[in-house]
């Protein structure tokens, strides 16, 4: 199986999997954690394009768990963590990695924070290096095991 064949596999079974906990993902926590991996995700190699930034946006209000929250709302939190990592990816990064470990202590908000981070990741079909290091990353601050998630 093509590398692009597997990688849309995987995305489509972490998100098969968020829609059944959809009712679980509710908490601010989540809301938050959920924005930071998507602007971490987007900004992972120190750079945000504007292109980059309106397809993730839209991935963002067209995902079906993140539905559970106001749109808007959402947009204000993710374009809110890009401006962090924009002024200064590396302090902004530690931030963004506080509130993606306020969900430590829920696990399956935990690993659907992470599963989001995924799908953004893999949604272009080329889920490069630096997005699955700052999956790592997320994944050791919730003390969640990253081979759980995908080959590294």
């Amino acid at each position: 199986m093509a590398l692009w064949d597997k990688l849309r596999e995987s995305a489509k079974t972490m998100q098969d999997q968020l829609l059944e906990k959809k009712s679980e993902l509710k908490s601010g926590a989540f809301r938050d954690a959920s924005m930071a991996i998507c602007a971490l995700v987007a900004a992972a190699d120190g750079q945000v394009e504007p292109s980059e930034r309106q397809r993730t946006a839209s991935l963002i209000t067209t995902n079906e768990v993140l539905q559970n929250f106001p749109a808007a709302d959402l947009q204000r939190r993710f374009d809110a963590y890009l401006d962090k990592l924009a002024a200064d990816f590396d302090f902004g990064k530690v931030g963004v990695m506080q509130d993606i470990a306020k969900v430590r202590k829920k696990p399956a908000e935990a690993r659907a924070v992470i599963q989001i981070g995924i799908v953004i990741g893999g949604a272009d079909g080329h889920f490069d290096e630096t997005e699955r290091s700052v999956v790592r990353e997320a994944c050791h601050a919730l003390g969640l095991p990253p081979e759980e998630f995908f080959d590294l």
